[in-house]
């Protein structure tokens, strides 16, 4: 019933680094390729967190926007936008608060884990006990199919899954709804409108999934119904309630996890981290400062690479026959720690300098960059604005 749709945002931390490019901004960029994205800056949900400090999002958006660029995100094949730009996002959070049980927002993993992490911060407030169903808004506004996410985020699917199931049971009712949707399975013709009775049939009775995924493909490719005759066939596939909100699939990404300069994973809370756009000479001297291995005191002394932090960077810059030369020459002290960096600040240098060169243009003019979000705004906004005329007519507050 709905077309496929991808999914992510990112919280506005400013620049970004090798970390968030390895894991998260590659994907996006082959997925720009695949399917239909919307990728967007999820700048209140920065509020929940950094409600007292509010000066430094602005500048972030635009940082952060800029490496998406650099790292190569295409506006003209992805829909890039800042939430709070759409509106319809806090309209449907509202509305979806309305029937949404305490008990899921509480039970949230991430609920209690960021409470602990952050223990600095106040976050007692009613903003961050719903930032869950607000990304559950955030999905379902845009109907998404598909949302990229590490294990850690399926929870955050599931519970927008079961967001959009509850509020189709609760609003998908129309009215004669049975009728109508007998009316469309004639429209299917003799032949298929048997089929389609006898895969329901089956689906229902005996909860064959097979048979509910070969309905949905013959009416996905059915071509003489209209969007209200499929969406009632869909509907009644399942139960018999209109499908308003589409529930999304958790897209698992193989996320790399990219070490810092110590060793730990990349993140700026930690201080070992090489941005996005990050100068040759400045690469070339964090490197060299990086810990080796403990026991390599002098140059003549072995070492063991599985304890040093310039191996995990060798796991994802070196082939394997760099690796067996890393592997050799440190126990056997053939090596220096400076020659074994090398290889990594060279290939690093490179990754690095098409980003830096993409970027270039949106710094020099920030005009670029203000130009094609606001371009990505409007576009979100049909979208959204399109599920809020389905939303608002099915809770009974269309009063046009």
């Amino acid at each position: 019933m709905f077309s496929e749709r991808v999914l992510s945002g990112m919280r506005p931390t400013g620049l970004l680094h090798l970390g968030h490019y390895h894991g998260v901004l590659k994907n996006w960029v082959r997925l720009q390729n695949e399917l239909p994205c919307l990728f967007f800056v999820a700048d209140w949900h920065a509020l929940t967190t950094h409600y007292d400090t509010p000066e430094c999002i602005e500048n972030n958006v635009w940082d952060m926007v800029i490496d998406w660029l650099a790292a190569g995100v295409d506006p003209a094949q992805a829909t890039l936008f800042i939430q709070s730009k759409v509106p319809e996002h806090a309209e449907l959070h509202l509305l979806l608060s309305m029937s949404t049980p305490l008990g899921w927002l509480e039970r949230v993993p991430t609920y209690k884990d960021q409470q602990e992490t952050l223990r600095e911060r106040d976050l007692d407030t009613y903003g961050f006990l719903g930032y869950p169903l607000l990304q559950s808004a955030d999905i379902l506004i845009y109907r998404a199919t598909h949302v990229p996410v590490g294990e850690d985020q399926v929870p955050h699917i599931e519970l927008t899954r079961e967001v959009a199931r509850r509020f189709n049971h609760f609003y998908g009712k129309e009215v004669n709804f049975e009728s109508k949707a007998l009316d469309a399975v004639k429209k299917l013709g003799s032949k298929r409108a048997k089929l389609y009775l006898d895969l329901r049939n089956r689906h229902q009775e005996h909860g064959e999934e097979a048979a509910l995924e070969q309905a949905r493909a013959m009416l996905s490719e059915a071509q003489n119904l209209s969007m209200a005759d499929r969406e009632r066939l869909f509907g009644y596939l399942e139960g018999g309630r209109k499908l308003i909100l589409a529930e999304p699939k958790a897209l698992l990404t193989e996320a790399a996890k990219m070490p810092g300069l110590d060793g730990q994973k990349m993140s700026k809370s930690y201080h070992n981290t090489i941005s996005l756009r990050e100068e040759p000479d400045m690469v070339r001297q964090k490197i060299k400062k990086m810990p080796t291995d403990p026991q390599r005191v002098r140059r003549t002394d072995p070492g063991d690479p599985e304890k040093c932090p310039v191996w995990q960077l060798h796991q994802i810059y070196s082939d394997e026959k760099q690796r067996q030369w890393v592997q050799e020459g440190c126990k056997t002290a053939g090596i220096g720690c400076i020659q074994c960096k090398e290889p990594i600040m060279d290939a690093m240098i490179r990754e690095l300098s098409p980003m830096r060169e993409r970027a270039a243009a949106y710094v020099d003019d920030p005009s670029l960059i203000k130009n094609l979000i606001a371009d990505g705004c409007e576009r979100a906004r049909v979208l959204a604005q399109e599920t809020m005329r389905d939303v608002r007519s099915s809770m009974g507050l269309d009063y046009s």
